[in-house]
Order: C-alpha cells, then sequence, then structure tokens
C-alpha cells in the first residue's frame, strides 16, 4: 500500500543565510542566454521565434539569495516520503519540492544522483540552488527563483485510489499557479507526476517548464532523436548529429557519454513529433534510470560537465570532497531551454511524467549502432510501462484528481499566492492558497488593496529595508493612484523598472528623493543602477557610494545592508576607473565582512588597479572562496592573467569556456 508521510533527513548543510535586501533591478551574471550572432540559420521556425519571445530582463519581484557560505553544519531537513513496496522517494518541501532520492527498493539501486550535503550555489535565477535529484523550473531559462524556497505541500486522493503527494505554489516571475502531483501507483515501479500550469489572467503569458534529473555521469544518455541543438557556453546553438558531434574543442566523440566531452554543454535532442517522450541514462550493464511522458512535454535535454579542469572544479564546489560526479537529463516544454511558449488567458498547460528502473541489453545499449541502442531502450520501456499506459494514467489523474481538494496539509510555502486570490478571487481547484498563509510581507500590500493606500513601514531600526516589492500590472495600477510617499514611490519606480519603463522609475525614484527620511539609500540604489544601465559609468558610482552614506549616516547596526551596499559601491567605484575611492569606502567595511571570500576578490581587483601586483597575487596565495560565484563567471581566471603567466591553480579554475 503507498504510504506518504512526513519524515526528517539528516545532511551536512551550509545554512541559506538573509536573502540580499537590495531589489533585483538586473540579472545576475552568467543568467542563460543565446548569442543571435552565434545562432544556426537551419532552426526550426517556431523554435527561432519562442527564442525571441519575453526574454527576463529582472528576477522582479524574486529577492536575490546570497546569504549562504561553504560552511556546513549537521542539519533536519524536512522531508515527505512517498513509497510502496517497490520504490521510496524523499522530497523537500521546503526546498522547492526537490524529490532527492529515488530508490527501486527491490535491488536497492538509487536512480538519481543523490548528493550527500546541501551546498548552496549561485546557479538559480535568482542565486541560491543545490545539486541532485529531480527538480522542477518554472518561469524563464535557468533553474526557478523557488530552487530554495518553501512549497505547499498536502495529501490527496490519487486515481484508482490510496494517497498522491501534491506540491503547489505561486511562481512570481510570471504570476502564475502551478501544481506537481506525485504517486506511487499499487505494484508499480514507477514514480508517476502530473503537473499542471494555470494561467488564471486574461492576457497571454510566457510559460517555461523544464524538470531536470541528475544521474551518475558514467551512463549513457539515451533518447529518441538522430540530432540535437548544442549550446554551450559560447552562447550559440547549432544542430549536430547524434550521438558523434563536436564540442568547443572541436574534438568529434560520443557525446551521449558524458564523460567523453571535454567542455560542459547542453545537448537538447531533437524529438521527432510522432516519437514516443523519453530519456535514459544506463550504465555498463544496462540498468539505470528511464523517464517518459506523454507528448506535450516534448523537450529532451543531457546537460554535462566534461572532463576539463573548469567542470571537475564545479563538480566539487556542488557536492562533496570524492563524492562521484553527475549530469542531467531533463524533459522540457519546448525543445530548448532557451524558449518560452505562450499560454491563452484562462488555459492551462498539463501533462504527466514518470519515473522509473529500465534495464535493457547492455552489449547493444553500448554498441555502436545507435538506431538499435534507441530501438532496445524503447522496447524494454514498452515492455515495462506502455506508452497507452502513461496516456491512460495521465487521462485518469485529469479526471479524477487534478482537482481534488487536499485532505492533509503537509508543508505551507509562501503567502504570495493568497495575495493573488485575494486580489482577483481566482478559483483554483486543488490549489487552495488559504488567507492563512499570508505573513508579514504581505501586509503592506494587503493594505493597499483594501484601502488604497500603502502604509510605512513598520516601527523598527531606522534604515531598516522597505522590503519586497511586487511588479505585476495590477500592482502597478494601485501604486500610481495610492497616496505618493517615498515608500509608494520606491515600490512605484521598481514596478515602471520591471515593465521596461525606465523613464518613468527614474522619476518615481527623483520624485522619493525630494522627502528626507530613512529611504535616501535605497532610491540612491535604484537609481545607481538606473545610471549603470543608462551607460554613465562614473554618476552610478557616484550615486552607489552616496547611497552607502546614507545608509551609515543613519547609525544602523544592519550588516547585511552595509555589506550588500559596500559590495556594490567598490565594485561601481571600480569599473569607473575610481580606485581611490573605492579603497577609502572599502577599508569603512568591519573586518568580518571585508574577509569574506567575494570581499578579497574585491581587494585583489583593487590592489591590481592600484599597481599593487605582488600583494593582489598574495590574496591568491593566501586562498578565499566566493561563495556565491556565477555559473560560467571568468573573474578569477581573467584577474589571475593580468597577474602572471602562470596556470590558473585548480582551486580558481571555473571556467566554462576553453
Amino acid at each position: 500500500m503507498t504510504t506518504v508521510r512526513r519524515a526528517v533527513l539528516p545532511l551536512p548543510a551550509a545554512p541559506l543565510g538573509p536573502d540580499n535586501p537590495l531589489p533585483a533591478l538586473r540579472l545576475l551574471d552568467g543568467t542563460p542566454a543565446v548569442d543571435p550572432r552565434a545562432v544556426a540559420d537551419d532552426l526550426p521556425r517556431d523554435m527561432a521565434r519562442q527564442l525571441g519571445y519575453a526574454p527576463l530582463r529582472t528576477v522582479l519581484p524574486a529577492p536575490v539569495r546570497d546569504g549562504y557560505g561553504r560552511a556546513r553544519v549537521p542539519t533536519d531537513l524536512d522531508a515527505i516520503v512517498i513509497e510502496n513496496d517497490r520504490v521510496r522517494a524523499i522530497v523537500l518541501p521546503g526546498l522547492g519540492g526537490r524529490v532527492h532520492s529515488l530508490q527501486h527498493k527491490a535491488d536497492g539501486r538509487e536512480l538519481v544522483h543523490r548528493n550527500p550535503v546541501f551546498q548552496p550555489a549561485a546557479f538559480a535565477l535568482n542565486g541560491a540552488w543545490f545539486a541532485g535529484g529531480i527538480e522542477w523550473n518554472i518561469g524563464a531559462t535557468g533553474h526557478t527563483t523557488l530552487s530554495c524556497s518553501p512549497v505547499h505541500a498536502a495529501i490527496v486522493a490519487a486515481p484508482g485510489g490510496g494517497q498522491l503527494l501534491r506540491l503547489w505554489e505561486w511562481e512570481r516571475l510570471r504570476d502564475l499557479p502551478f501544481q506537481v502531483d506525485l504517486w506511487l501507483p499499487e505494484g508499480s515501479d514507477f514514480l508517476h507526476v502530473g503537473v499542471r500550469i494555470r494561467n488564471p489572467h486574461e492576457r497571454t503569458v510566457p510559460v517555461y517548464w523544464w524538470s531536470n534529473t541528475a544521474v551518475p555521469e558514467d551512463r549513457r544518455i539515451l533518447a529518441p532523436a538522430e540530432t540535437a541543438f548544442h549550446h554551450g557556453y559560447e552562447r550559440g546553438l547549432r544542430r549536430v548529429p547524434v550521438p558523434v558531434a563536436q564540442d568547443g574543442t572541436g574534438r568529434s566523440e560520443d557525446r551521449t557519454y558524458p564523460l567523453r566531452s571535454t567542455l560542459p554543454a547542453d545537448w537538447f535532442y531533437d524529438v521527432p513529433d510522432t516519437a514516443r517522450r523519453w530519456i535514459a541514462a544506463l550504465d555498463e550493464t544496462g540498468a539505470g534510470l528511464v523517464q517518459t511522458s506523454t507528448d506535450l512535454l516534448r523537450g529532451r535535454k543531457l546537460f554535462l560537465w566534461g572532463t576539463a579542469r573548469g567542470g571537475r572544479r564545479w563538480q566539487e564546489w556542488l557536492t562533496a570532497p570524492g563524492a562521484p560526479g553527475y549530469a542531467e537529463v531533463q524533459a522540457g516544454l519546448a525543445r530548448t531551454q532557451l524558449e518560452h511558449l505562450k499560454l491563452e488567458g484562462g488555459a492551462e498547460f498539463s501533462w504527466l511524467e514518470t519515473y522509473g528502473p529500465l534495464t535493457a541489453e547492455a552489449g547493444t545499449v553500448h554498441g555502436e549502432d545507435w538506431s538499435a541502442a534507441r530501438a532496445d531502450v524503447e522496447r524494454a520501456l514498452e515492455a515495462a510501462l506502455p506508452r497507452a499506459a502513461v496516456d491512460a494514467a495521465y487521462a485518469s489523474w485529469r479526471e479524477t484528481a487534478a482537482d481534488a481538494e487536499p485532505v492533509t496539509v503537509l508543508a505551507t510555502g509562501s503567502g504570495w499566492g493568497a495575495l493573488e486570490v485575494l486580489a482577483h478571487g481566482h478559483e483554483l481547484p486543488g490549489t487552495p492558497f488559504p488567507a492563512s498563509a499570508l505573513g508579514e510581507e504581505q501586509k503592506p500590500w494587503l493594505e493597499l488593496l483594501r484601502t488604497g493606500v500603502l502604509p510605512p513601514l513598520p516601527e523598527g531600526p531606522e534604515g531598516a529595508p522597505p522590503g519586497p516589492s511586487l511588479v505585476a500590472d495590477h500592482w502597478r495600477d494601485m501604486l500610481e493612484t495610492a497616496t505618493p510617499t517615498p515608500l509608494t514611490e520606491y515600490h512605484l519606480g521598481i514596478a515602471q523598472w520591471a515593465a521596461g519603463d525606465l523613464a518613468q522609475a527614474v522619476r518615481s525614484w527623483e520624485r522619493g528623493l525630494r522627502h528626507e527620511g530613512g529611504l535616501r539609500w535605497p532610491l540612491l540604489y535604484c537609481l545607481a543602477v538606473a545610471d549603470q544601465e543608462g551607460g554613465h559609468p562614473v554618476r552610478s558610482a557616484d550615486r552607489h557610494a552616496q547611497a552607502f552614506d546614507a545608509f551609515e549616516a543613519l547609525g544602523s547596526g544592519d550588516s547585511v545592508v552595509r555589506a550588500a551596499l559596500g559590495r556594490e559601491a567598490v565594485t561601481a567605484l571600480l569599473a569607473a576607473g575610481c580606485a581611490p575611492r573605492a579603497r577609502a569606502l572599502l577599508e569603512r567595511l568591519p573586518a568580518d565582512v571585508r574577509g569574506r571570500g567575494a570581499f578579497r576578490l574585491l581587494e585583489a581587483r583593487l590592489l591590481l588597479a592600484e599597481g599593487r601586483k605582488a600583494e593582489a597575487r598574495a590574496v591568491f596565495d593566501t586562498g578565499f572562496e566566493v561563495a556565491d560565484l556565477r555559473e560560467g563567471a571568468e573573474t578569477l581566471g581573467e584577474l589571475w592573467s593580468a597577474l602572471t603567466d602562470e596556470p590558473l591553480p585548480d582551486a580558481y579554475e571555473f571556467r566554462m569556456r576553453p
């Protein structure tokens, strides 16, 4: 009998720490993208159109999550276990609903890469993300902003009886509710996952979804395709043959084996329209994991780290010393992760995907005949889980369970969905967003909704951050008609900025500055970013420094704000060629802040700008770690090359291009 129960998962974990208090007006460096100059001419017409549809400008209203470090401590994580007599899945509701483990009990096999630690790293659109298991990515190109956030979780009646685990939340980048239902049919070896994304608005909304599964990298990755679209860290996109193709080094190898590639890369398989959707990761015996789905989930992808030093260093960074490496097999709504689809007002996308064990003929799977290998996997999959059975399970779920109301609540997510339901009266059967979920962050917005007035900041330490902003059209409309206080002008400017109305955003922030008070530093910071985006680096640096000074003048003891403003100001001053001012500002920061890895990197950059190469080199020799180093970041390598002709030490090798 299938059971769903709470549990505790002990793991060495690096605490997430506080969110960045500064508004996320820009995309973080390294956000996935494609360079139009490096795109092949023979892309399918719909793909070319979707590549340019609704790209992100910011991750507003989500906060940047960069408060974590690298020190891990024993931690008990909240978990939910779904189990029958054949399979056990462990889900982490406090961390985006990640499936941490999927174990086939009959032979004790772990089907996914089970990370032995929880180590956040700056891979999500808004920062903190972690490796391993199965993750649910919604919003826009990249790892979801919900990677390290809690989601709602409850037990619901499953199709055909028994229990399923429902996960649901309100995705704030695109302003959409979604649900993920997980269950194990009686006697089944396959975890069933029903996914639904609903558009409760009248307007058309861009949609993105990819389910990412980490698997051991000593596997062959098979999918029903003869070509793929290669996307490397040069940001190009080109069609290549499968399985043998060149990577960025010009070498031709069988790229269906992750350890035969040199450089990290994405391989998006071009699955024919009539083919069954599946992807498998099988070991030398022909055994491993298979993922399959109903046809709506058309895309399949392999991500691999490769064997070069940069990819191996990232593997160490994301897991534990000596832990085995991993690759990712993925499934999405579009052919590639660089595309967004249109979801009409009042419509929905829904599908079923399944995950389970598969064994095929090893000699055929690992033979040179790619067609035969694929055919053998498809034969084994049809025997283990017929395509018709997946379609039937989807129909049963949609008819009997997708709208079923939760029976037992197991975890609570954010209050943002409850606020949106109150604002619009959305009816969303199966995914309740009760008023009881509203918290302190939603209180001022609830007041604006009810009275048309945004209340002042609650009494507290002077200089406290102004709290999260909302940027959807209806909130911007309310802010435009609200009483024009400095706080209102601040939030209105952020909403206008998110909508692409940069000139109006600047006007709102400038109006806010005409009032005296503790909001000077947030308004000055926003104007500094606007100057930077407008191509005025010197004026931007001045305003960054003014924002830091305005905060310091308040005498606040908020070390998180001080460090965030200081890091931005020193970076801007360096970019503007103002090394003396950067030095003076850096030295005003507390010693414990200057000792962090990000500030040690700033110190080395500043020393180089001052002509003190030997001292800058000494910073590297002493050693430091930038906890929130972005995926694909080349800052360390570039700075090292400016200091010496010696090879970059392994500890600083994170480059993912030739």
